[in-house]
């Protein structure tokens, strides 16, 4: 039975061991523990110093992943960007700045016109733009290109602007009137030497004076000195008559699954790089 040796400063136990002045009753512990000490001192030290590197790469893997898959829309990407970041102005704000220095911004309004035409379904028109595309894979290229337009504006209450319905092109963004066929149907047409299988798409854009329309430009003076909203500054002249959300899914096209990739990669991306940052100030002051 161990001897038990009681004293002012501290109580020993004795064992056939011997004593341990780390915990008094096994040298043996006392012995692994400091073994453990000089063993695991060095890993905290190389993990602080290397691990924020490690999710700050992965961070940026992640948002140029994110980036790549939106950039995948091409234009639609770009037009989309702007609609969601083009900072907002009134009529009466965007034909003050048709005088001054540059901007693009965005206006919102009633489409009104003077001399409107109709459609098939006798609704009056200022813009229509009608394609015909072969189809090549996912692809589309455009071989017939026409365009019906009137001089028009966008107005409320009693400001409003010209808009340079000329430089519209791939900002147009409305719902499309669609119909696919194959060049059999159009073989006077389509381009010498298509095969007649290959599938042709007549795909008609177009803007009616009843609607309300978001357009985003730069406003300047036009030809005959009136405020008018065109393209500049290298960027295009956008119109739409739906609402940015809505927008979104004809620019991408209905396709969910591509977004949503881009936004997890985007959001991982900065989850990991904010982590990173962490870790490094937290290895600095340890």
């Amino acid at each position: 039975m161990p001897l038990t040796i009681h004293d002012p400063g501290r109580t020993v136990r004795h064992s056939p061991e011997g004593p341990s002045i780390t915990n008094g009753c096994d040298r043996i512990k006392a012995h692994v523990t400091r073994r453990f000490l000089r063993a695991f001192s060095c890993p905290p030290r190389i993990i602080a110093a290397v691990s924020p590197l490690i999710p700050f790469v992965a961070g940026l893997i992640a948002s140029g992943a994110g980036a790549l898959v939106l950039h995948s829309y091409g234009t639609s990407y770009r037009v989309g960007r702007l609609l969601a970041s083009t900072l907002e102005v009134s009529l009466g704000e965007a034909r003050a700045l048709a005088g001054g220095p540059r901007r693009y911004v965005r206006v919102r309004g009633r489409i009104d016109a003077e001399n409107e035409f109709e459609d098939d379904a006798h609704r009056p028109l200022v813009f229509r733009r009608t394609r015909l595309q072969l189809g090549h894979g996912a692809a589309w290229t455009t071989f017939e290109d026409s365009r019906e337009r009137v001089t028009f504006e966008v107005r409320d209450g009693l400001d409003g602007i010209v808009i340079d319905d000329a430089a519209l092109g791939v900002g147009l963004v409305v719902v499309p009137r669609e119909s696919v066929g194959t060049a059999a149907d159009l073989m006077d047409r389509v381009p010498p030497g298509t095969a007649a299988d290959t599938l042709v798409r007549l795909r008609i854009e177009q803007v009616s004076s009843i609607e309300q329309a978001i357009v985003l430009g730069v406003p300047r003076i036009g030809p005959d000195g009136v405020p008018i909203l065109s393209a500049g500054l290298g960027r295009p002249l956008i119109l739409t008559t739906l609402e940015p959300a809505e927008a979104m899914r004809i620019l991408t096209e209905g396709d969910s699954r591509r977004p949503r990739v881009a936004a997890a990669c985007l959001i991982a991306g900065l989850v990991l790089i904010t982590a990173s940052l962490v870790l490094a100030v937290v290895g600095a002051l340890t």
